[in-house]
């Protein structure tokens, strides 16, 4: 009978990496900043950045974490282990943007930069909020659901990580080929005593270098 291996909590830690993969990449999309400018030729106006384009490290962090949760699951103990700890460090790391937001709101300075640098990457497109080199920002607020959701993203991912990192289990035992072919012979004396005229018995016994013939009147005799 096989004796189930025990993961330790390696499973639980794959399982909150990946809602907090999940989680991250959700905050990604939503607003993390929303601000006011004026300007001369279009007038007043409202624009957003989302937490992709405020913390560009978001989305790949979000991915690597979806990695991390498949190593979690699918990896030996050792792997586990190195799985954990990258996911626990990158989720530590991406959660300094969106904190920093929380408590300090966002600098008009670096909103103007966002969004001039994206309106001339989109420039041939109408893709996003963006405003002109000489609009002035006038207002910025931080609404407090995407970096939030972020930050609940990256503790979830953060104690995964350290779960799977400190409780990552143990592996099933390896058979090395020669107890496999050990096993394989003892299974196949017991299907030469059981069914010794069967065809297929007798070619796999040919195929192990056993002589049927020899073992039939060995039991026999």
């Amino acid at each position: 009978m096989t004796q189930a291996v025990d993961k330790g909590l390696s499973r639980t830690g794959a399982a909150l990496i990946g809602l907090g993969a999940a989680l991250l990449w959700i905050a990604s999309r939503l607003t993390w900043v929303s601000a006011g400018y004026t300007d001369e030729l279009s007038g007043n106006g409202t624009v957003s950045l989302p937490g992709a384009d405020w913390s560009l490290e978001t989305t790949a962090v979000a991915l690597l974490l979806l990695v991390g949760m498949i190593g979690a699951f699918a990896l030996r103990r050792l792997g586990r282990r190195i799985v954990g700890t990258v996911s626990a460090i990158a989720a530590a790391a991406v959660a300094i943007s969106p904190l920093q937001l929380l408590i300090r709101g966002a600098d008009p300075e670096r909103v103007h930069a966002i969004l001039t640098s994206r309106s001339e990457a989109v420039a041939s497109t109408n893709v996003g909020d963006t405003i002109g080199q000489w609009a002035e920002i006038t207002a910025v607020d931080v609404p407090s659901t995407g970096p939030m959701v972020a930050v609940l993203g990256c503790l979830l991912a953060l104690t995964g990580g350290i779960v799977a990192a400190l409780r990552p289990g143990a592996d099933a035992p390896k058979q090395n080929k020669y107890e496999k072919e050990a096993v394989r012979r003892e299974h196949l004396r017991e299907d030469m005593e059981t069914k010794p005229d069967s065809g297929r018995v007798m070619w796999d016994a040919l195929d192990a270098d056993i002589d049927p013939t020899d073992y039939s009147t060995d039991t026999k005799g």
